[in-house]
């Protein structure tokens, strides 16, 4: 049985701590992303510059952070969500296999969040398959409405018979998502809930990796010590492997 492995994973712009105590973690989060052997990496919160932080940390990398991220052999594809007073942020993907092309599409829902997707089709296996990256908003109407624009998204977009995997940080905290993500066929197909926030005592399953298409073989959340300390979030490990035709 042929399967692949993705990742999804909220890097917290790879800066932990408050204060004083702000920590970078970016070359810890690049030894953990080579650590995953993942094909796929779906990436959150990533910087392409910040003029501040590059002046705090000694040792802030002068690549971007999707290509300082990803490792040898790997495609990264990267694209803004938010502009900053000192930089911006958005969402990466990390490929083993080869980038067939990439969009994006805005989803701020309101000016005091700046959100978007990225969308990217690669050639996996000798399949075309299409994979979604979100990162959804902190209001639960912000979501519903995120939710329902990704719907469109895909219908617009997305071929009808084409296997599709949505990842990211839905920051919801209840089943108000996986409800609507159900309406177009998008599952997670978990037994169990698989918490990956707050990463030092993770209570709730803010990130999620929904498909359609494959069906999921086994699913790992990376937790101790070390985990807790590089983002607020843990990383969700899925191995896929595909459906029957």
């Amino acid at each position: 049985m042929k399967t692949f492995k993705v990742a999804t994973y909220n890097i917290h712009k790879g800066v932990q701590g408050l204060g004083p105590a702000r920590r970078l973690e970016i070359h810890n989060l690049g030894h953990a992303v080579e650590q995953f052997d993942a094909d796929i990496v779906c990436l959150q919160e990533v910087r392409a510059f910040n003029r501040q932080q590059a002046r705090r940390f000694k040792h802030w990398p002068e690549q971007a952070q999707a290509d300082f991220l990803a490792p040898e052999g790997y495609t990264p594809v990267y694209c803004t969500n938010a502009i900053t007073k000192h930089g911006e942020h958005g969402n990466a993907l990390l490929s083993r296999w080869p980038v067939l092309q990439h969009r994006h599409e805005d989803m701020s829902d309101h000016r005091l969040e700046q959100r978007g997707l990225l969308h990217v089709t690669l050639h996996i296996q000798e399949r075309e398959v299409h994979v979604i990256v979100i990162h959804l908003g902190l209001l639960p109407g912000s979501r519903i409405r995120q939710t329902q624009q990704l719907h469109d998204f895909i219908e617009r977009e997305v071929p009808a018979d084409a296997p599709l995997l949505v990842a990211g940080d839905f920051n919801d905290w209840g089943n108000a998502v996986a409800k609507m993500m159900a309406t177009v066929g998008l599952h997670t197909d978990e037994g169990r809930p698989h918490p990956t926030y707050p990463s030092r005592l993770p209570l709730v399953q803010l990130d999620h990796v929904y498909a359609r298409g494959v069906h999921r073989v086994a699913t790992h959340v990376p937790r101790g010590p070390i985990w807790g300390r590089m983002s607020d979030h843990l990383p969700l490990l899925v191995e896929f492997a595909w459906d029957a035709p």
